[in-house]
């Protein structure tokens, strides 16, 4: 976090002191904790929790009914400045990428869409078995005459969850306008990933959403016992509305 303050070529300082952790955590907004993404901020937000010291005052139980108990524990902490991470200095953020390259130039955009929605199925389930989230995700795409265009996103949240990703990679590849474009391949890299258990995932009773992870599960079962490609596209999962 003093890293992400900090502009170029200066330095910021935080003593191993609990008043001085304190003094910089506590007028932090929520979203500058790690873990606490945008929704969610916007959640704790509507319960007049805005900053790290609001979160760090809140009563842990209280916490827990707005974002379950692991992330509610791991947020308080953190608000308090308890980390048990190991900190590795130069660490490159790790990537993972899919592609997909046409055997002759496509112009469909509906198979542009389906490869999409494939490479987000591949990289949703192998970022599930890695045990990862993603924070952004990039699409690139190689024209006929090698030309590229790159369009990257920043995830509401950091996730792992297919129809998330589908949801992001379906709005770049929107916004491309492909519609006469001569596609000969398309990329999907998933960037800045952290370990599953890094984040806040916000409590929902949208009973939809619950099914839907159900199915990916399943879907992630069957693509270990079969092989990848056995449960279909992420077609399979219905589009955000």
């Amino acid at each position: 976090m003093a890293a992400d303050a900090t502009p170029p070529g200066a330095a910021t300082v935080v003593r191993d002191d609990p008043y001085e952790i304190a003094a910089f955590l506590r007028t932090k907004p929520a979203s500058a904790l790690p873990g606490i993404g945008p929704k969610t901020a916007r959640t704790l937000a509507r319960y007049g929790i805005t900053s790290v010291g609001d979160i760090a005052d809140t009563l842990l139980p209280t916490l827990q009914r707005i974002l379950g108990t692991t992330a509610a524990r791991l947020a308080h902490d953190r608000a308090r400045g308890i980390d048990e991470r190991p900190v590795v200095p130069g660490a490159a953020p790790r990537t993972m990428s899919a592609s997909r390259r046409f055997d002759r130039d496509e112009l469909d955009p509906d198979q542009h869409h389906r490869t999409v929605l494939g490479l987000v199925q591949d990289l949703g389930g192998r970022l599930r078995t890695s045990g990862e989230i993603a924070q952004v995700l990039t699409l690139a795409v190689t024209y006929a005459d090698r030309a590229q265009t790159t369009r990257t996103r920043i995830l509401a949240e950091p996730t792992d969850h297919t129809p998330a990703l589908a949801a992001t990679a379906r709005d770049i590849l929107t916004s491309l306008g492909l519609q006469r474009a001569r596609v000969r391949s398309i990329s999907l890299r998933a960037e800045r990933l952290l370990p599953a258990e890094d984040t806040v995932h916000q409590l929902t009773l949208d009973a939809r959403d619950d099914k839907l992870r159900s199915l990916e599960t399943a879907l992630d079962k069957a693509a270990t016992r079969y092989g990848p490609g056995i449960a279909g596209a992420a077609s399979t999962f219905p589009r955000a509305g």
